[in-house]
């Protein structure tokens, strides 16, 4: 036996999670996670050129992804998934940083997701409600009662939480083929004369494409290795999670390309109002198709009513699965002695990180009231999905140097060809990261939305080397 597959089997024992979770649900988990309904929206801003940059995306990112995913759970299938490999790979510092950012991360996208539900809510009620989303108390006061229903779930544990968790899945699949199918049902009606718009082109040769393609590598494509997390509480793991990617993947692409289409149909028939492309809600794109679509009276008010309903099941969903997926970091990270043993102690009935899960639900709140704080609703949503994006990166940049850079005995498990496909994955999630601070939508101060996203990042990472410091200097934790 190797040393890591001891290590597997060691660390497995001694923690004694319960597996609850079969391959049908890590599918569903990776839809859930990956396809986020707003990304639809962003890529339908590249004009002509969203199917061909999204095949680019694929190619540059989520294909070596998939890779790397498979072969590092393969060879460590642990509960604590990317921070496992990279503590294996680099030791205790940038184990911890990388667990420090996918940390910032899921709090960051748990935010995010659940700021979007007051706008996605102003279409489900219709123009009436049109206010809501700029009502900083009232969208503060939705985002509070939503942070503690996923938190009581998560305290309750993944008995409940991975039926919360499906359900948002086949919500989100619904929905998706739904949008896929509303040109077919433009054209019967008579609403879009021809096709002609699903045209390929390319995209704008500027910075603002370039943004974002840069969103779209790693804020829309990213997530499959999420689901790692929860190695310890998968059955069969080494095994489960790598078909889960090869079952969720051609799914997620098409589920992308097509929906995508749907929306820039409309945007180019001039159906999202004068603005064209520009007038195309970022936030939520498919309420607001679906909307001109279908109408706000009669049948078609009804059927846009159902499927932004189940919108909300899907943002509910992710949201719970990615918090409840960022509350297993500080008790994966507390086993190897980097944090107090404060956030590794488990609710004696349920076997859940109790302490762990409320400090999270604080940091969310926290987040969601300083980044909309004297902002509009759609530099506010950017301004968190930037955050969380530009720390997810950084953890990216960590996985794909493991069979790059990784320790030898590490690398000598994994295939030779891994580390040119990881080398690829690097360079994309780094244009990426570069990329991020350039904001796509309109901003009140772009060299504020700049400060922000990454003054969030250094500010973050300088705590975090801190507080590793302090630790080692009081003697806890492992030697690097």
């Amino acid at each position: 036996m190797s040393l890591i597959a001891a290590d597997v089997a060691g660390s497995t024992e001694e923690h004694r999670l319960r597996r609850q979770l079969a391959v049908r649900d890590l599918v569903l988990a990776q839809i859930l996670c990956v396809v986020g309904s707003s990304w639809v929206g962003v890529a339908a801003g590249l004009g002509r050129g969203e199917t061909l940059t999204w095949v680019a995306a694929m190619l540059l990112f989520y294909l070596p992804m998939g890779a790397v995913v498979i072969g590092l759970n393969r060879v460590m299938p642990l509960e604590g998934g990317l921070y496992v490999w990279a503590h294996r790979a680099f030791g205790d510092l940038w184990g911890f940083l990388t667990a420090w950012n996918l940390w910032i991360y899921g709090v960051a996208v748990t935010a995010t997701i659940l700021y979007a539900i007051p706008t996605e809510l102003s279409f489900l009620i219709g123009p009436s409600a049109a206010w809501l989303p700029e009502n900083h108390w009232a969208s503060l006061g939705i985002v509070a009662l939503l942070v503690a229903a996923i938190t009581l779930a998560a305290v309750r544990g993944l008995e409940l939480g991975k039926w919360i968790h499906n359900v948002g899945g086949l919500a989100m699949l619904a929905v998706f083929v739904g949008l896929i199918l509303l040109p077919v049902y433009g054209v019967w009606r008579g609403d879009l004369g021809h096709l002609a718009h699903l045209g390929l082109g390319l995209p704008p040769r500027n910075l603002h494409s370039m943004a974002l393609f840069g969103q779209m590598l790693v804020g829309a494509l990213s997530g499959l290795e999420y689901i790692a997390i929860f190695a310890g509480e998968s059955k069969d793991p080494a095994r489960s999670i790598g078909r889960s990617v090869w079952i969720s993947s051609p799914i997620i692409c098409l589920m992308f390309i097509l929906g995508t289409s749907s929306v820039a149909l409309y945007a180019r028939a001039g159906s999202l109002g004068a603005g064209g492309v520009a007038g195309i809600n970022f936030i939520a794109p498919i309420p607001q198709t679906l909307r001109i679509a279908l109408g706000n009276s009669g049948v078609g008010s009804w059927v846009a009513t159902g499927a932004i309903l189940l919108l909300q099941l899907r943002l509910l969903g992710a949201s719970s699965y990615l918090f409840t997926g960022v509350t297993r970091l500080p008790m994966t990270v507390g086993w190897d002695r980097l944090l107090p043993e404060w956030f590794t102690r488990l609710d004696a009935r349920t076997r859940m990180p109790v302490h762990s899960i409320l400090f999270t639900a604080a940091l969310v709140l926290a987040m969601v009231w300083l980044a909309s704080a004297g902002v509009h609703a759609q530099e506010a949503y950017q301004v968190l999905s930037g955050a969380s994006v530009t720390h997810y990166e950084l953890g990216y940049l960590a996985m794909f140097a493991v069979p790059i850079a990784g320790g030898v005995a590490l690398r000598r498990q994994l295939p030779g060809w891994l580390k040119w496909v990881a080398g690829v994955g690097f360079l994309a999630t780094l244009f990426s990261f570069v990329i991020s601070a350039y904001p796509f939508v309109d901003v009140e101060n772009p060299w504020a939305y700049a400060a922000k996203i990454l003054g969030a990042v250094v500010g973050s990472n300088l705590v975090a080397v801190c507080f590793y410091w302090l630790r080692k200097g009081q003697g806890i934790g492992k030697s690097d």
